[in-house]
């Protein structure tokens, strides 16, 4: 299945699927695309990154690959799906902000790097949003977390994890476990929820959940609503 196409989307949403991950570029036009890589590189041999490609270039580049659709379109194309948003870059926040502004209550923003999250929650407050998209935090808010967590620090935890709704982690970073019983009862603890990615083993599935996993990003929503679905 192509990543991040209109054609993926639609068979996250035929398979059942509540809620759907992707990841937002901006094109040279400033619309914020489903797009993850930040060359053209990997899917379509093209070595331009996406910043420099046109809107309407790109969708036509990307019609056999699946089909483009902006931010906008995706949320509007299907809106009984609940979408994660990984903002990839800056130049994207703006129009991430705008597109999500009327969706708040059906969105979640992350990125690796906090100030894109942070100015796309800007852009949605100045679009008129009445409620802000959810959030979740960061490499340095998870690293500290980490950390934090392992020491018992309850109040640096909270302070952490203040305006947060999630944390998106990997269960392991090299030799490093990140995902640990004492970091999932600290975000519990703050009222938020630990995402556990990139899982496509059912086994893995159900022991993350089992050890406290609120959500599983996966390539496979098949096997996640097979393997996760309340019997």
């Amino acid at each position: 299945m192509f990543d991040n196409s209109a054609l993926a989307l639609a068979a996250a949403d035929a398979a059942g699927a509540q809620y759907v991950e992707t990841d937002c570029r901006a094109t040279a036009d400033g619309d914020a695309v489903l797009f993850h890589d930040e060359t053209l590189q990997r899917l379509l041999g093209d070595p331009r990154p996406v910043a420099e490609v046109g809107t309407r270039e790109l969708a036509a580049l990307f019609a056999s690959h699946g089909g483009l659709l902006t931010l906008g379109e995706a949320l509007e194309a299907f809106p009984a799906l609940r979408f994660n948003v990984d903002v990839k870059d800056l130049s994207a926040a703006a129009d991430v902000g705008r597109a999500v502004a009327a969706h708040a209550h059906r969105v979640l923003l992350t990125s690796f790097d906090d100030r894109n999250r942070r100015a796309a929650l800007d852009a949605a407050r100045a679009a008129g949003a009445e409620v802000l998209p959810a959030s979740s935090g960061g490499r340095s808010a998870i690293a500290l977390l980490r950390l934090a967590s392992a020491l018992r620090l309850t109040r640096w935890t909270r302070c952490i994890l203040r305006n947060l709704d999630a944390v998106q982690i990997p269960e392991s970073f090299g030799a490093l476990r990140v995902f640990t019983p004492r970091l999932v009862d600290a975000v519990h603890d703050a009222g938020a929820e630990v995402h556990v990615w990139t899982i496509n083993d059912p086994e893995r599935m159900r022991a993350l959940v089992d050890g406290g996993a609120d959500g599983i990003v996966t390539d496979r929503a098949d096997l996640a609503i097979a393997t996760l679905r309340p019997s």
